[in-house]
């Protein structure tokens, strides 16, 4: 039989491991968008900073928030593709995309948007390459495999498979487990793009 893919995995997994895994992977994309709203002057970090840990507390104490008033707060601080002209932009779309199907599958308790942040997880690095690295490479297999190949996008897998097997050996979401997942990612210090 073959072996399932990540994501057949991540659809398996309790909607708490689920939503642990998906928080895990926007806290790993955050600081791309840190680093745009930096270098442009575009947008207020803190707020994606507020609603990620907002969700953090609810993993870890079952704390109470309004989703709604965070998408509100994050679609206030997604930048505009025509706005900017810069390759930083697309990695701070994505972290606003994957924090609001976080966010809309905490609200809803649903696990189909918290699959979707580990495709767009995947997707950002891709597209990075793609926009980057790789875009001087004018075949479109030729530049499909080297994005594949990529040792970022490797890494990005490689993390998403570490994580899941954690979770998938892990059989309680418990305070201690979300304070540990949580350290894990900031200990990283680094995002998904390797910045």
């Amino acid at each position: 039989m073959a072996r399932k893919t990540i994501f057949q995995q991540i659809r398996e997994l309790p909607f708490n491991h689920q939503a642990v895994l998906a928080a895990y992977l926007c806290e790993r994309m955050l600081p791309n968008y840190d680093l745009f709203s930096a270098s442009t002057g575009f947008g207020d970090a803190k707020t994606l900073r507020g609603a990620l840990n907002a969700v953090w507390d609810k993993l870890a104490v079952n704390k109470k928030s309004d989703w709604q008033r965070w998408q509100e707060k994050l679609e206030e601080n997604t930048p505009n593709e025509q706005d900017f002209d810069v390759l930083g932009m697309f990695p701070a779309i994505a972290a606003c995309t994957a924090l609001s199907s976080l966010l809309q599958g905490i609200e809803d308790k649903e696990g189909s948007p918290l699959l979707d942040v580990a495709k767009i997880s995947q997707g950002s690095v891709a597209h990075f390459l793609e926009l980057g690295e790789c875009a001087e490479i004018d075949n479109v297999d030729e530049r499909a495999e080297a994005i594949a190949e990529h040792p970022l996008s490797n890494y990005e897998i490689e993390v998403q498979e570490a994580m899941l097997g954690f979770l998938q050996e892990t059989a309680v979401i418990d305070k201690e487990l979300v304070r540990e997942v949580r350290g894990i990612a900031r200990d990283e210090g680094i995002s998904n793009l390797g910045l």
